[in-house]
């Protein structure tokens, strides 16, 4: 079992490499499909074409052994039937001689002769004779249709011991049999000393069965060769079609990877050729339409970045002006100390809009930078809780917090981290629908997870996939404290991804939602998993429930 298990585990790789091989080229799969309808066709048309050839050598020697037969009988024996012989010696002296002369020569006998009393009769005075076949051996129901066809010769083929007594081997032999009258009386008796007898020529199949083997030997190399030459015809025109398509494919991988000037060769003006001018022309397009779209990306990313820079200057001077009329508001009526608070929220809020778009053409023009120190997550998270709790405490929901004991350290960039930990933290006080609010901190040997899970109004499948996306609102009529720009979280996924992290959602609708923010510990390390489970177990036990 140990060597079986072995070769199994040797053989396993030239087995996956046979299998990648096959599925990965079309012209392997199209060569040997046609071989083996090939071989199929082969197999069916010349086991027909033998069995024809092997059906017209045993009819013709059927022939000629019935045709060789009748004249054995009517020149050898009949010309000396109704003879009077003196004495039973003398007759059977002449059935003796005369089954020599139809068996021939012995070293090269021309056929094999067997004479026996018919068929359910009894004993004569000759008894049972054969010469290079064992009369025995002849089957009954042949024998029986000889008895029962008096008047014609009766053909089988069949197997019979051929040979010297105690060489006799089996062969494929053609049988004639025919029933005999040797009704003779001898001179000056009253009994008979012939009577019925069966009379059987045996001529082997040798010669016949050696032509069918050179005919099948002729085949076997014949099929060989066209086998080959339909596997070298399959080749040469399935290289015809393989080769375009091959060239499609790298073309397609190419274009897919960002090579967009690459094109097809195009020769002739049949079908494959009209395919790769096809292809050239989308392949065209499509390099056109995305030149169009980065051109279009770099000119609103611009754009954004411009507006931004050029609007922080008046929105500098628009609040100096505001908080002026802001620190004068109890001069004012009223009315307008109420617009002065207004403008100075509403003020805050295009600050914080500008910030975002700011930030995000960092993340556009590749210049946002990590500056990283080793920090413990838990003082980032205690920040973040300290300054979101007033907010808490107005939607009445309690912020809940699950750290390890002892120090986590980790290597990031603290103000983006708690950048990030501020959105997650105020988007579940906003959604929360003033139930606890729960920040697990869990960490294993390679990275650190942060998640924040709130049991609020939940997110739907549709909304997971959106979540991130700039711009995007789950509820856009729905009023919000804190004044969302609809950017924090695709700001979040940006600083998580610069620190080679992931952020991740769960939500169910009614049940909650749950972020996970998983960092490695260490710079430059490659995350594998998560410290924290992404569905909440609460959620796993309501499911099962």
């Amino acid at each position: 079992m140990n060597a079986v298990a072995a070769v199994r585990r040797a053989l396993r790789p030239h087995i996956r490499r046979a299998r990648s091989r096959w599925r990965r080229s079309l012209l392997l799969r199209v060569i040997a499909a046609t071989v083996a309808l090939g071989v199929l066709v082969l197999l069916v048309v010349g086991q027909l074409l033998l069995q024809a050839i092997s059906d017209s050598l045993v009819d013709s020697a059927r022939d000629a052994g019935q045709n060789d037969a009748a004249q054995q009988v009517k020149n050898t024996l009949a010309s000396r039937q109704d003879q009077n012989f003196d004495g039973e010696q003398e007759f059977r002296t002449w059935i003796r001689d005369t089954l020599n002369a139809m068996h021939g020569p012995s070293d090269d006998p021309l056929r094999y002769v067997a004479l026996r009393k018919q068929l359910d009769t009894s004993p004569g005075p000759i008894s049972d004779q054969s010469l290079g076949v064992d009369a025995s051996a002849i089957p009954v129901d042949l024998r029986r249709e000889v008895a029962g066809n008096p008047d014609r010769l009766v053909t089988a083929v069949l197997t019979l011991p051929v040979g010297e007594v105690g060489e006799a081997v089996d062969k494929r032999v053609v049988a004639v049999g025919n029933l005999v009258d040797l009704g003779t009386i001898a001179a000056g008796s009253d009994q008979p000393v012939g009577g019925a007898y069966e009379l059987y020529f045996v001529y082997p199949l040798d010669r016949e069965i050696d032509i069918l083997a050179d005919v099948q030997r002729t085949f076997l190399v014949g099929a060989v060769a066209l086998l080959v030459l339909i596997a070298l015809v399959a080749w040469v025109v399935t290289r015809q079609v393989v080769d375009p398509v091959r060239q499609a494919a790298r073309a397609a991988e190419q274009l897919a990877s960002g090579r967009f000037d690459r094109r097809m060769p195009v020769r002739g003006e049949d079908e494959l050729a009209r395919l790769g001018r096809a292809f050239n022309e989308m392949a065209a397009s499509l390099e056109r339409q995305i030149h169009q779209l980065e051109e279009l990306s770099r000119v609103q990313r611009r754009f954004v970045s411009d507006v931004s820079h050029e609007l922080r200057t008046p929105l500098t001077t628009v609040r100096m002006a505001a908080e002026v009329i802001h620190e004068a508001r109890s001069d004012l009526e009223p009315t307008l100390a109420r617009s002065s608070e207004l403008l100075v929220t509403q003020l805050d809020r295009f600050e914080s809009l500008l910030s975002d778009l700011l930030e995000v053409s960092r993340f556009d023009a590749g210049a946002a930078v990590l500056e990283v120190d080793p920090i413990d997550v838990r003082k980032i998270v205690h920040r973040v809780v300290d300054h979101l709790r007033p907010l808490a405490d107005r939607k009445g929901s309690r912020l809940l917090v699950h750290e390890p004991r002892g120090t986590v350290i980790v290597d990031v960039d603290a103000r983006r981290v708690e950048r990030i930990l501020r959105n997650l933290v105020g988007n579940a006080i906003e959604h929360g629908e003033g139930r606890p609010v729960d920040i697990r901190v869990a960490m294993d040997d390679v990275a650190v997870a942060v998640g924040v899970r709130d049991h609020g109004v939940g997110l739907s499948q549709a909304d997971v996939r959106m979540v991130f996306d700039r711009f995007w609102r789950a509820d856009p009529a729905r009023a919000r404290t804190t004044g969302g720009t609809g950017l924090g979280l695709a700001i979040a996924l940006e600083d998580a991804h610069l620190h080679g992290g992931w952020l991740q959602a769960w939500g169910e609708p009614g049940a909650g939602a749950h972020f996970r923010l998983t960092l490695p510990r260490s710079s430059g390390q490659v995350l594998s998993g998560s410290p924290l489970p992404l569905v909440p177990a609460d959620a796993l036990v309501a499911e099962r429930s």
